[in-house]
């Protein structure tokens, strides 16, 4: 029987990092979310949308995107939805579809539907929304009935050098919808559509914040569901001890840390940090640590002018030149051709 006081069913945990640096929201900032599409399909059975892997459009939708992430919206009906080699998913009304590593998948009506589009026909669609020259809401389907609405979205972001989030997210997510009405989330979904269906000044950048906003809400919304047992960057998040350590590091990762010093933020012995963080996390916490800097400085040679030297010392190195090697040995190019490519993207 467990010793811990006993909570009301409506009154959660604190995370570990209570007061202090939160992950989460860390690694959302570092990793550039960014560009935003949204369009509203009002389908009619039969229905099925192939979409090819995002490498096939991300440059005609988001040219400056290195990665992208598709996430679907049922705001009406119900579907099947998969990717190559995985399961076929059931979904319903108010669940969401996340697609986080840039696979192709597919969305249907029933199983084994043919779709109304082959490749070159779903990218040229792409190339006709991102100029514009398509309404927000799109109506496709066999005619019949049940009818389906789903909103469709692309989000754009950093995969490389390290995203610790994306990184241990399943091929396909779905994330349920709450029972007992309204929550953030379905009010989220409420502002999309309405700013969807009405062109106004300013449109272009609420709709980048709903994208955001949609996107961290059902990351949140997983990380609750996870069950007992779960690894992964989340799950680690989710672990008092693992989740004090991730805090520690995010908040200074230019502090000369040893598992000694992260163990005693953590609260537990070095052996039981450096077993635990890995099972959870994937990685040891000095290999999560110099991986984390590396994208802390990926994103500071992106976006600003700062000199190499300067990044190194902003991310825990003494010496331009370790760094340098650092980078190059993660990232697979120098620090400054990283900043050329970034500018030139």
């Amino acid at each position: 029987m467990s010793g811990s006081p006993a909570r009301s069913s409506g009154e959660a945990d604190p995370p570990a990092w209570a007061g202090g640096q939160d992950p989460l929201s860390d690694v959302l900032r570092n990793v550039r979310l960014g560009g935003a599409l949204f369009f509203l399909v009002d389908a009619t059975a039969p229905w099925c949308v192939d979409v090819p892997e995002t490498e096939a459009y991300r440059a005609i939708l988001f040219r400056r995107a290195r990665h992208l992430i598709s996430y679907h919206i049922a705001v009406e009906g119900s579907g099947f939805a998969s990717v190559p080699g995985g399961p076929r998913m059931a979904f319903d009304t108010g669940d969401i579809l996340v697609i986080p590593h840039g696979d192709a998948y597919r969305i249907e009506s029933a199983p084994a539907t043919e779709p109304e589009f082959d490749r070159e026909g779903t990218l040229r669609f792409f190339r006709e929304m991102a100029a514009g020259r398509l309404p927000f809401v799109v109506r496709e389907g066999g005619g019949g009935d049940p009818p389906a609405r789903f909103v469709c979205g692309f989000l754009g972001c950093d995969s490389r050098p390290f995203n610790p989030l994306l990184a241990q997210l399943p091929r396909l997510l779905r994330i349920r919808r709450r029972a007992g009405g309204a929550d953030l989330l379905d009010r989220l979904v409420d502002l999309t559509l309405a700013e969807m269906q009405r062109e106004r000044t300013g449109g272009a950048s609420l709709r980048l914040g709903l994208s955001e906003l949609l996107f961290i809400e059902a990351i949140r919304r997983h990380l609750e569901a996870l069950p007992e047992g779960e690894t992964g960057w989340l799950a680690g998040l989710r672990d008092p001890g693992i989740g004090r350590a991730l805090a520690a590091l995010h908040a200074r990762p230019q502090a000369a840390w040893t598992l000694g010093a992260l163990a005693r933020e953590a609260g537990v012995s070095r052996s039981v940090l450096a077993a635990r963080f890995a099972g959870l996390v994937g990685l040891p916490p000095m290999q999560y640590l110099a991986r984390w800097r590396m994208q802390r400085a990926a994103r500071l040679l992106a976006d600003g002018d700062a000199t190499v030297g300067a990044v190194a010392f902003e991310v825990g190195y003494g010496s331009e030149a370790a760094f340098s090697r650092s980078f190059k040995r993660t990232v697979g190019v120098s620090p400054a051709e990283w900043r050329r490519a970034a500018g030139a993207g």
